[in-house]
Parts: C-alpha cells; sequence; structure tokens
C-alpha cells in the first residue's frame, strides 16, 4: 500500500505535468501586454529624436499653466497650487452655474432677468469696473444678460444674473462653491460671482484649468458665448477683452481678469485639428504681457505635444484567467476611452502593462473593476485607467468548481 505522499508523487505525475503547463498558461495570461496602436501611424520627424525645449515661462506672471484638454494632463506650469485672485475669471465660475441650473430645468434662456438697482449699483457704470449697461430697473432675456457678463465682462450682469439664479449674491456663491466641489475643484473658494476682490474669494491656476476643461465639455452651448468679439447693449458696444480672438483663429475662449490685487489674468483655449489645450496666466504685469505670454504657451504646447487615443471603451485589449466559472477566461478593456498626451515623435516609446489580480474567481460582472492598465513614457507614469470586465463569466457548476478547487489547491502546495 502506497503511502499518500507516494501516491500523489507517482500515481499523479501525468497531472502534475498538465498543472504545470495550466499555471504556464495562466502566467502568460497575466503577463500579457496590451499594445496601444496608433489610428493612423506617422513616421517621426528628424526633430521628434530632439529633447522637447523648456515652456516659454511668463516671466513676469505670479503662477501659470498648460493643461491638455482631452486628458487633463499639466503639460507644463509653475505655482499652479497657489492661491490667488482670479478677477473676472470668476465668471467662467459663473457661466458653469448658470449652464448647470439651466440643464437642471430650473432656469430657462427666455427668462426674464431685472438689473436691479444694486446690480446697477454695484457692477454698473459708476464703478471702476467693467459693465455691460442693461438699464436700471428693467429686464433682459437671461441669455442677453449672460452674453453682457461674457463678452463684456460686466460685473452688472453677473450680479443681476445670479439675484435671479440664487436669489442673492451671498446665495449664489454657495452654489458656486457647490459646483466647484463636483467640478473637483478642491483648492478655491468663491464669494462673488464677478471676481472684484474679496476676503476668502480665491482659487488656482490648475483649479481654473479644471474649470474651463468642464465648462468647454459639459456645456459647450455655453461656453461658445466666450468667441463672440463684440456685443451691444442699446447704443453701446463693447469687444471681447481677449485680443487673442482677434490673433489666432484656433483660439476660442476663455476669459480675461483684472484688478489692482490679482493683476492681468488671461485664460485661454485653442483647437487645432483634433486637439485643445488651455492656458491659465495669473498675475501678469500687463495686457499685452498676459495676451503674448498665453499665446506663446499654446504655441509651444501645439508644436511640441500631441494626443493618441489607446483604447477605446467596450474594446478588449487582454484577458486573465478565471477559475471556478463557466468559461476560462474573462476578457478585459476600458469603461471609457483612454487617452495620453506626450511629446511629439514619443508615440513608439510608450510602455503599457497591466496591473491584475493572480487569481480571479466567477462570478465576475460585466464591468467589474478587475485591475489597472497604465501607460510609461521614460519611466513615467503618465496615463492609467482601471481595467473592467468587457464580458460576464458566470459560476460553473458543482463539478466544475469541485475541479478548478482542486487545481487551485494543487498550485498552492
Amino acid at each position: 500500500m502506497l503511502e499518500p505522499s507516494l501516491l500523489k508523487r507517482f500515481v499523479l505525475k501525468p497531472a502534475l505535468v498538465l498543472a504545470t503547463a495550466l499555471a504556464t498558461v495562466a502566467l502568460a495570461a497575466q503577463a500579457q501586454q496590451p499594445v496601444p496602436q496608433p489610428a493612423t501611424p506617422k513616421p517621426a520627424a528628424l526633430s521628434d529624436a530632439l529633447p522637447v525645449p523648456p515652456a516659454p515661462a511668463p516671466e513676469g506672471a505670479a503662477a501659470w499653466l498648460l493643461m491638455d484638454y482631452a486628458t487633463g494632463q499639466v503639460l507644463a506650469g509653475e505655482n499652479i497650487h497657489a492661491r490667488r485672485e482670479p478677477a473676472s475669471i470668476t465668471k467662467v465660475m459663473t457661466s458653469y452655474v448658470i449652464a448647470a441650473e439651466m440643464a437642471a430645468g430650473k432656469i430657462k434662456p427666455t427668462d426674464q432677468v431685472m438689473m436691479s438697482e444694486h446690480a446697477w449699483r454695484e457692477g454698473g457704470a459708476g464703478t471702476e469696473g467693467s459693465y455691460s449697461g442693461f438699464p436700471v430697473n428693467q429686464t433682459a432675456p437671461l441669455v442677453e444678460m449672460e452674453k453682457g457678463m461674457v463678452v463684456q465682462s460686466g460685473n452688472d450682469a453677473a450680479i443681476a444674473l445670479a439675484e435671479h439664479v440664487a436669489g442673492s449674491e451671498d446665495a449664489f456663491a454657495a452654489l458656486m462653491n457647490a459646483y466647484a466641489k463636483r467640478i473637483g475643484m478642491t483648492e478655491s473658494h468663491f464669494m462673488n460671482p464677478h471676481g472684484l476682490s474679496e476676503e476668502g474669494h480665491y482659487s488656482t491656476a490648475y483649479d481654473l484649468a479644471l474649470l474651463g476643461r468642464a465648462l468647454i465639455r459639459e456645456y459647450p452651448k455655453a461656453y461658445s458665448y466666450n468667441k463672440i468679439k463684440e456685443f451691444t447693449v442699446g447704443p453701446i458696444t463693447q469687444p471681447n477683452r481677449n485680443v487673442l480672438l482677434w490673433r489666432d483663429k484656433s483660439v476660442d475662449g476663455i476669459k480675461t481678469g483684472h484688478t489692482s490685487n490679482a493683476g492681468y489674468c488671461l485664460m485661454a483655449s485653442a483647437r487645432r485639428g483634433d486637439q485643445r489645450l488651455i492656458s491659465v496666466v495669473l498675475g501678469d504685469s500687463s495686457e499685452k504681457a498676459r495676451a503674448a505670454n498665453s499665446q506663446a504657451l499654446l504655441n509651444w504646447g501645439f508644436r511640441f505635444h500631441e494626443t493618441h487615443k489607446l483604447y477605446d471603451p467596450g474594446k478588449v485589449i487582454a484577458s486573465q484567467k478565471v477559475w471556478k466559472g463557466k468559461s476560462d477566461k474573462v476578457e478585459l478593456g476600458v469603461a471609457e476611452p483612454m487617452l495620453v498626451s506626450m511629446p511629439r515623435g514619443k508615440y513608439a516609446q510608450l510602455k503599457p502593462s497591466m496591473d491584475v489580480p493572480r487569481t480571479l474567481v466567477a462570478p465576475i460582472r460585466k464591468g467589474q473593476r478587475i485591475g489597472t492598465v497604465k501607460v510609461s513614457l521614460d519611466g513615467k507614469v503618465i496615463a492609467q485607467r482601471p481595467l473592467v470586465a468587457v464580458n460576464a463569466v458566470e459560476e460553473a457548476g458543482f463539478f466544475g468548481r469541485l475541479w478548478d478547487e482542486f487545481w487551485m489547491w494543487w498550485e498552492s502546495v
């Protein structure tokens, strides 16, 4: 009579070979690497082999940033998390709140908005700030009042809109902060809808770029007002203060700002081909400098960077061994498009990898998160997304589960 240990060694010898083969297959599946494929591969230019020159840093600015719109990657910047007064760039947050409340059905473009005496006195022609010129104690359609705020940077229009949406500036500021939190603006706090200096009213270059990205992505109609070059209220026609709209046809926003405390500010966005960039320059020395510096950042970004879509949602990019399931593998993909921004000509140097559990056990739901796919360049992770199950894997029957249980035990001893 053979001892159990000898029985395992000699009688089940073929099973040991099979188990080894299965383990090898499982490890091979785990090592499988998704390989990104460009939609239209382009030959690298000779200049692509050269290092990317430093970004043209705005020397007179207190903080600045350049962000890729599609990925949210910061391509360059300084003091991007430093608190700064955003001046009239604040009105981009006001536009976002109005668009969100409109999407929720709480207000309409045709609403008649009153230019109250308070709005007129605090932000009208009698003040030192910019104004729209809507007559006091008269109404105008909300969409017209909003254009007066966006194009003319009217402080009076911003106050009137805040009163219409929330009843008061304070109540509207509470809405601004709630929506900012939803966007992910963790370094901002708003006290008013117009951006005039007030204690506790601040943001950062990074947060403002997130705001611009959110407005463009979620409310393109509201964003489109930012490219209007001039707007007329009564007998007064005023130009948009963003001079880049005239200098660069790829620029379609976003907002200027200036106070004595904030300095000269500009958040700009441009689209060339399929690529969009967002620049933020805060606390610059003059109107001329903020425009020139923003233009230089955009030109540098477009010249030396490109954006690629690596994976589409729902497409299989890898598979993984599954135990105790009706199927012995699960196909993996991403739930959202995976894009990456990188220096031009570096696409072939991307290094994709997967982090997945060594052991997966059914049942597995379709869309269930399984692991993470990462893409690295020069040893640095530049993008990552959750890996999810493209297909469901139902639990096997009793004998199927028992069989896999045995092999799982065998591999563990």
